[in-house]
């Protein structure tokens, strides 16, 4: 189960949640802070990554193109790293289960 965080998110998750999630990236680290959606959708594709983002464009991109990747929209306003790290951490079994359900392409998380 291996993440790969938005570039609206802190690329320090990667390092905060590697007991949880561990072979997780940030975009950051890929090269790709300034990438387009599409070619983050790629990556995350190619290297099957479940993106994690703030972003409603790639629950929009899910809808049109299915899945994979699979998407973890984080649907909280402005809020600390900490705050999203906790979420995460929360929902974890939450998360397992949707990384295995073969139907499922976006689980929102609050």
């Amino acid at each position: 189960m291996k993440l790969l965080f938005d570039q609206n998110l802190s690329h320090k998750l990667v390092r905060a949640l590697t007991d949880a999630f561990p072979g997780s990236t940030h975009v950051r680290d890929l090269g790709m802070k300034d990438a387009d959606d599409r070619l983050i959708w790629e990556q995350a594709k190619l290297d099957g990554l479940m993106i994690v983002s703030k972003d409603s464009d790639f629950y929009q991109r899910g809808q049109l193109f299915g899945h994979p990747p699979k998407l973890i929209w984080i649907r909280r306003g402005n809020c600390s790293t900490a705050a999203i790290e906790a979420i995460l951490r929360k929902h974890l079994d939450q998360i397992r289960q949707f990384a295995q359900d073969p139907q499922t392409a976006c689980l929102v998380l609050y």
